[in-house]
């Protein structure tokens, strides 16, 4: 065969091959923002569960797509900055682990689509007009809602009776957006067990004196949710409730293996393996406004719990009996 000829025929395939098949072929470039450090165990639990969903539907590391990873270990500065480094490499889509991810990266871009994972209050926070109908370049899944916090406040009472408020402990500085959501859950009432009101701790050399002081409180229990320094400092935190006798129950698991009481969240994992359909949705060509963000948390939960002291809290029952699903 003739080169002229040659150059005509590969120009004539190329013209016919399927637009789909050729995107298909092409390396994509996806960048991965978690907002822990890479070795807590949890968030490798979580990207392991994210790459088997994209294994499962095609995307292979290297083959056909191209994984930028960040981890900001908990720190705003760094959250800032490798914001700004992925937005600079243009990828395809960005995967956003935590609300103060999907927080940096707004401004920075609309044109790139922000799949969201473990986020608060999505609507509340201007990162959606719906969850229904997202809108602009951002959807995922929320994390944590009235509902959960309900379960928390239930299981609390339920260890200790005595408990009439509960304290949610978070850094402002890192999580500001917690003061917002808390009015909303002090808007409705009947969708918790008992008052929640905010513990905020700016420093690591402040959580001592504020755990100290809370279990000098009658009454009252603590929650620790989703902020990337209670999960940084999630040992320190569960030897002072155990310590202090004060009943607690947090978001991670991590902090039942430490010595705190209890644990109650949905999967998260789970989370992250159906965040990887939304980004092969976005790839496959779905706007992000079409995928509608998930508040409904994965029908698995997972609990953890071990006995408190009866002198915390005049417990009538020797642990509390967590529900599985």
């Amino acid at each position: 065969m003739r080169r002229r000829d040659f150059i005509g025929l590969a120009a004539g395939m190329a013209a016919v091959w399927p637009p789909a098949a050729r995107a298909q072929q092409a390396m994509r470039k996806l960048g991965v923002l978690m907002i822990v450090a890479e070795d807590d165990p949890d968030s490798r639990r979580r990207i392991a569960a994210f790459r088997l969903g994209l294994r499962e539907l095609g995307w292979q590391d290297g083959q056909n797509i191209q994984i930028e990873y960040r981890w900001a270990a908990g720190r705003p500065d760094l959250i800032r900055q490798y914001a700004e480094e992925l937005v600079a490499l243009a990828p395809d889509v960005i995967l956003a682990n935590g609300t103060p991810v999907v927080a940096a990266l707004k401004p920075l871009t609309r044109s790139i689509p922000i799949v969201g994972v473990l986020i608060v209050d999505p609507v509340g926070l201007g990162f959606v007009t719906s969850l229904s109908r997202p809108g602009g370049n951002i959807t995922g899944f929320s994390f944590i809602n009235s509902e959960l916090i309900g379960k928390w406040t239930s299981l609390i009472k339920d260890a200790a009776p005595g408990v009439s408020r509960a304290m949610l402990l978070y850094n402002p500085k890192i999580t500001p957006f917690y003061g917002d959501f808390l009015r909303e859950i002090a808007a409705a009432p009947q969708s918790v067990a008992m008052e929640v009101v905010p513990a905020t701790v700016d420093t690591v050399d402040e959580l001592q004196t504020r755990i100290e002081g809370l279990a000098r409180t009658p009454g009252t229990g603590l929650l620790i949710g989703p902020d990337a320094a209670n999960i940084v400092n999630i040992r320190k935190i569960a030897l002072l409730a155990a310590a202090n006798r004060l009943p607690a129950i947090s978001v991670y698991r991590q902090f039942v293996i430490e010595g705190g009481l209890m644990s109650y969240r949905p999967d998260t994992a789970d989370i992250f393996r159906r965040s990887a359909g939304y980004v092969d949705r976005i790839l496959k060509g779905a706007p992000p406004a079409s995928c509608r963000c998930s508040s409904r948390p994965s029908s698995n939960s997972s609990s953890t719990k071990r006995p408190l002291p009866r002198s915390a809290s005049s417990c009538r029952r020797p642990c509390c009996r967590s529900p599985t699903r």
